[in-house]
């Protein structure tokens, strides 16, 4: 899980300051304030990772990729190429990492690591190149060990380190290349020091936290009356909620429960009961059109007493919210889930029931095993935000288990602050017409009231 992020120079962040992510991260506030960039960066970092050229330090997208953020000038902060790009990451580890100094027979271990990179232009309006980059081992201890690389002239690097020191093979006094994308060390960082073979460990932690981030974009796909399914099991539903429907048939024989002594249950169980609870339909269900066919129908119930119809003859928003639903409980045990806009073509108290989808989310186990999923949230509803601070004051969710971030513009710059919570789900720090001005609006509206009232003509 993501703990810490912060981000300098990104697109309107000249400086996000250090953010505390949790396992429900909220980001709220105003249109074209700057929360989209937040988990845009993210996205950046995945698409990055995953591409299949490792001299590019950055992958800024295209018509294939998560995000299309154009070019260097286009992130960097009022498009200054004499800027440099810079983020820092903190995350906890599934299994604690121990990494071993071969010359020295000192042992580390680890149960969260912290990256950090700085990257510049210098005036190349294309690909930027990594001025330093680095991990941290226990980026919060006292004396974290770290180890890292930074560009002494183009194309020559050096290792950086602390906590330890990095012993030359003899007759290796070569300089080191640049790293691989923008936190991957080269080949040679092991091949020219006699300690150092751990640094891979490092850069491939950060591969699987990064190809660990899925994203459902707030435009999903139109229902369908007919779905193929070849028997392929997708990673996840798609950016738009595409593999929704693949994804519940290639789960058929996964389970899952909420904690407690709940019984396990398949997904589409869980779907169905889900979409009940938020009062969208009475049941739910996916079936081969005929046997032994690979088309399948998802068919409805509005109520107990009508007839099943299929998901194109239902409310749009049941088939919007589908692929958040399944999406929660599909992806791999230890994913990062982003949300855009989840709760798009939903009535309030659907939107509220949101919130309890999360906290279940966060809270599910499968076979056994605690999922210990994280969701990152950009949303403007009120009710979901409501229903998590009734949620934190009855108990079911921790303070310290949600962040929640109000952003908006002042003076053109955008500032993000945290929510501070109590245990009672009250918010401290709420911003001015943080979901616009109710006050205003009913005393505006009995002052024109009153005033029409006035101005007609009374009865004789």
């Amino acid at each position: 899980m993501i703990h810490h992020l912060r981000i300098k120079n990104f697109k309107a962040w000249r400086d996000t300051g250090p953010l505390r992510l949790a396992p429900l991260t909220l980001l709220f506030g105003t249109n074209s304030a700057g929360k989209t960039s937040i988990p845009q960066l993210l996205l950046l970092l995945k698409q990055t990772a995953e591409s299949a050229d490792r001299q590019r330090a950055l992958h800024f997208g295209d018509h294939r990729t998560l995000v299309d953020l154009g070019d260097l000038p286009g992130v960097l902060y009022n498009h200054d190429l004499r800027r440099s790009l810079e983020l820092e990451l903190a995350w906890t580890l599934p299994k604690r990492l121990s990494v071993t100094d071969a010359y020295h027979n000192d042992k580390y271990t680890a149960s969260s690591l912290g990256f950090s990179a700085t990257l510049r232009g210098e005036g190349v309006p294309t690909q930027p190149f990594v001025q330093r980059m680095g991990y941290a081992l226990d980026p919060e201890g006292e004396d974290p060990v770290q180890i890292g690389m930074s560009r002494k002239k183009p194309g020559v690097y050096e290792l950086d380190t602390s906590g330890y020191r990095a012993v030359r093979r003899q007759g290796r006094k070569w300089p080191l290349p640049a790293p691989t994308h923008f936190y991957g060390f080269p080949d040679e960082a092991v091949a020219y020091f006699q300690n150092t073979g751990f640094v891979a460990d490092l850069g491939l932690e950060l591969t699987r936290l990064l190809e660990g981030i899925h994203y459902v974009g707030p435009l999903r796909e139109y229902p369908r009356r007919l779905y193929s399914w070849s028997g392929e099991t997708p990673l996840h539903v798609g950016t738009k909620g595409e593999r929704a429907v693949e994804a519940i048939l290639a789960a058929k024989d996964r389970r899952f429960n909420l904690g407690g002594k709940q019984h396990y249950k398949p997904l589409d169980v869980f779907i169905a009961e889900r979409l009940k609870q938020m009062e969208l339909i009475s049941d739910f269900v996916v079936r081969p059109v005929a046997d032994g066919r690979k088309e399948y129908e998802v068919r409805a119930q509005i109520g107990r007493q009508t007839a099943e119809v299929l998901l194109t003859d239902v409310g749009f928003g049941v088939s919007q919210v589908l692929p958040v639903v399944v999406e929660c409980f599909y992806v791999p045990a230890r994913s990062v889930v982003i949300f855009e806009q989840p709760e798009i073509h939903l009535h309030p108290a659907a939107q509220a029931h949101l919130a309890d989808l999360f906290i279940d989310a966060i809270r599910a186990k499968e076979g056994g095993a605690d999922r210990d999923i994280q969701i990152i949230i950009e949303s403007h509803s009120e009710h979901l935000l409501r229903r998590l601070q009734r949620r934190i004051a009855e108990g079911r969710l921790a303070p310290k288990e949600a962040a929640l971030y109000f952003v908006d513009t002042t003076g053109g710059e955008p500032r993000i602050e945290e929510l501070a919570i109590d245990e009672y789900g009250r918010i401290s720090n709420w911003p001015d017409r943080f979901f616009g001005d109710a006050i205003g609006e009913t005393e505006a509206q009995m002052e024109a009231m009153f005033r029409k009232m006035q101005e007609r003509p009374r009865a004789r």
